[in-house]
C-alpha cells in the first residue's frame, strides 16, 4: 500500500452516513477502505493521521473560468487548496478553442475581464482536442471542457445580430460534433454575451441535438437572471426537451430586486420538468454578489460586430447616448432587462495597470462606465451587488443542486468565491448554518458533478476508484478569501491528492502537477489516456 489514511471520518460522496475508517491508496486508487473499530489497521509505507478529519472525494467545480490560469498559473492554489480536483471549463459560451485566427483574437479581447488577453501565452491550438492536449502537459488539477457555443458561433458566422445561414449551421454543427468527439463533455452557451446571444431557439436547438447525440449535456448561462428571469429559465428547459439533451443550468441565480424571494417559483418550474421525465442539474456559487465584465453589461446591439465596433460606438457620442439610455432607462439585455444601478456596480480588475485606482470602488454613473470601457480597451470586470440570500440558500437545498464558483481569476481585487466556494459551503453553510448536512453537501461537491459529468471512476470514497481525495476538518474549514482580502487561502483543509499523489500536503501547495484533462469519449467521460 502506497498510503493509508489513517482514522479518517469517511464522508463518502453518497450523501449516506460518516464513518471512521482506514483507507489505504496504491497505485493512484483507493486500494482498501478498513472500516473502525475492532479490525487490525491498514499498514502501509506513509501513512497520515487522519483523526478528527473528514475524508471527501475531491470536490468538482461546475463552473470554473480556468480556461487560461491553468497554463499560466502551475501553483493554482486559488482551487488547489479548496479541495477542488476537477474543473469544468469553456463557460459560459466564451472560450479557446475551437477559432481560427480571427476569431482568437476576437475572443481574447471579448472576454480580457475574465482571463486577461492571453498575450502572455503561446495559443497555439486550433481546435478542442488541440487545447486539451495543451492541459495534459501537466496541469494543477484535471480540468473538462464545454464546446462554447458563442466561440463556435463567432468562427461560423461572425459577430453580426442575424440568423445563420443554413450553411453557417451545418458549420457550427460540424465544430460541435467536432468538439465532442476530441474530448469535450458538453457545449456551454452565454445568452447574456455576444455573439451567442444571437442565436435563437431554434439554432440553440439544433445544437443541442448534435450534443445529445454524443451524450453530452447543454450548460447555458440563460438570458435574463432579472427581468423575466423565469421566462428564461423556461426557455432553455424547453429548448433542451426538444432537443432530448441533458440540460445544467449555470450559476442558476435569481437576481435583482424584482426576484427577492422568487426561487421557489424557479424550483417549481424545474420541479414541474424533472417529474416529466427532463434529465436537469444546476450549480450555484454560495454568495450574493454576481461576477462579469463591464462591457457585458451593454445592450447586444452595442456589441455587434465584435470588439473593434463596441470601442467605434462608445467613442461617438451619438451612439454613446443610445447607449446611455438603454443602460440606464429602458434596461439592458446584457443587464438582464434591469436599468443599471450603477451603485451596485464595483471594479474588481483592469487590464490596464495606470487604470489600477479605480479597483474596489463603485461607478458613480454612465460616463464614469463609458469612459473606462474606453481606456481599459473593454478589459475591466466587476461585481454586481444584485443578489439575495434567501434566494440562495433555496436554490442549494435542491437535490439537483451542485456547487460552482464562476470563479474569475483575474483582477486585482476578484470576486472571493474563486478562492472560497468549496470552504464557504463547509464552513457557513454547513458548520454554522446547518443549511446542508456535512453528507449533504459533500455529495452535492462530488458524487453529483461526477454523476453529471458521466464519471465512473471519480466522485465518491469507494475502493477501486481514483484516489482524487481531500482531508478537512469539519469544525474549522472556512474560506479564507473576504470581499477585502479576496486571494487569502482556506482554512482546514490540509491534504489534498490527486490520482493519490500530495497536490496539498500539511496545507501548503506540492510542486505535484497531477492534473490531466478529462475527455469525454465514445458517449461515456473517461479520463485522458484511459
Amino acid at each position: 500500500m502506497d498510503l493509508v489514511l489513517r482514522g479518517a471520518r469517511v464522508v463518502d460522496g453518497t450523501g449516506g452516513p460518516s464513518y471512521t475508517a482506514d483507507v489505504g491508496v496504491h497505485e493512484g486508487r483507493i486500494a482498501e477502505i478498513r472500516r473502525r473499530p475492532g479490525r487490525v489497521p491498514l499498514g502501509g509505507r506513509r501513512t497520515v493521521d487522519a483523526a478528527g478529519l473528514a475524508l471527501a472525494p475531491g470536490f468538482t467545480d461546475m463552473h470554473a473560468h480556468s480556461d487560461l490560469a491553468l497554463l499560466r498559473d502551475p501553483d493554482h492554489s486559488a482551487k488547489a487548496a479548496q479541495g477542488v480536483t476537477l474543473e469544468v471549463l469553456g463557460q459560459d459560451g466564451m472560450s479557446y478553442a475551437p477559432a481560427d485566427a480571427r476569431t482568437l483574437d476576437g475572443v481574447r479581447a471579448a472576454i480580457a475581464g475574465w482571463n486577461g488577453d492571453g498575450a502572455d501565452l503561446d495559443m497555439d491550438w486550433r481546435t478542442v482536442g488541440g487545447y486539451l492536449d495543451r492541459l495534459d502537459r501537466g496541469i494543477a488539477v484535471n480540468a473538462a471542457y464545454l464546446v462554447p457555443q458563442g466561440t463556435v458561433r463567432a468562427y461560423a458566422v461572425g459577430w453580426d445580430d442575424r440568423p445563420a445561414t443554413a450553411a453557417e449551421l451545418d458549420r457550427m454543427r460540424q465544430l460541435v460534433a467536432e468538439g465532442l468527439e476530441q474530448g469535450a463533455v458538453g457545449m456551454s452557451s452565454g445568452l447574456t454575451y455576444t455573439p451567442g446571444m444571437y442565436a435563437d431557439g431554434s439554432e440553440l436547438a439544433e445544437l443541442c441535438t448534435v450534443v445529445a447525440r454524443y451524450g453530452g449535456y447543454w450548460c447555458p448561462h440563460h438570458r435574463s437572471y432579472g427581468h423575466r428571469a423565469l421566462e428564461a429559465y423556461a426557455e432553455t428547459v424547453a429548448v433542451a426537451r426538444a432537443a432530448g439533451c441533458a440540460l445544467h443550468l449555470a450559476h442558476a441565480t435569481m437576481n435583482f430586486p424584482e426576484n427577492a424571494g422568487r426561487a421557489g417559483e424557479l424550483l417549481a418550474l424545474l420541479d414541474t420538468a424533472l417529474a416529466a421525465g427532463a434529465d436537469i442539474t444546476l450549480d450555484t456559487y454560495p454568495y450574493t454578489p454576481g461576477c462579469t465584465t463591464l462591457v457585458a453589461l451593454l445592450p447586444s446591439w452595442a456589441n455587434e460586430g465584435g470588439p473593434a465596433a463596441v470601442l467605434a460606438r462608445l467613442a461617438d457620442p451619438v451612439a454613446a447616448g443610445r447607449i446611455r439610455t438603454a443602460m440606464e432607462v429602458t434596461g439592458s439585455d446584457g443587464c438582464h432587462g434591469v436599468p443599471v444601478d450603477w451603485s451596485s456596480i464595483e471594479v474588481s480588475g483592469v487590464r490596464d495597470p495606470s487604470l489600477g485606482h479605480l479597483v474596489g470602488r463603485r461607478l458613480d454613473g454612465w460616463e464614469t462606465a463609458r469612459r473606462l470601457l474606453l481606456d481599459d480597451r473593454l478589459g475591466t470586470a466587476v461585481l454586481q451587488h444584485v443578489g439575495h440570500e434567501d434566494n440562495v440558500r433555496a436554490i442549494m437545498r435542491h437535490p439537483v443542486h451542485t456547487g460552482g464558483s464562476d470563479g474569475i481569476l483575474q483582477g486585482a481585487k476578484p470576486h472571493p468565491r474563486a478562492y472560497g466556494t468549496f470552504p464557504h459551503y463547509l464552513g457557513r453553510y454547513v458548520r454554522e448554518l446547518g443549511v446542508l448536512t456535512l453528507e449533504q453537501c459533500v455529495a452535492h461537491l462530488s458524487a453529483r458533478p461526477a454523476a453529471r459529468l458521466g464519471l465512473r471512476d471519480r466522485g465518491l470514497v469507494r475502493e477501486g476508484l481514483r484516489a482524487d481525495l481531500v482531508l478537512f476538518d469539519p469544525l474549522t474549514v472556512a474560506a479564507g478569501s473576504t470581499y477585502a482580502r479576496p486571494r487569502a487561502l482556506p482554512l482546514g483543509i490540509p491534504h489534498v491528492l490527486i490520482d493519490g499523489r500530495f497536490v496539498i500536503r500539511e496545507g501548503r501547495r506540492t510542486d505535484v502537477l497531477a492534473g490531466r484533462s478529462v475527455r469525454r469519449a465514445c458517449g461515456k467521460s473517461s479520463p485522458s489516456g484511459v
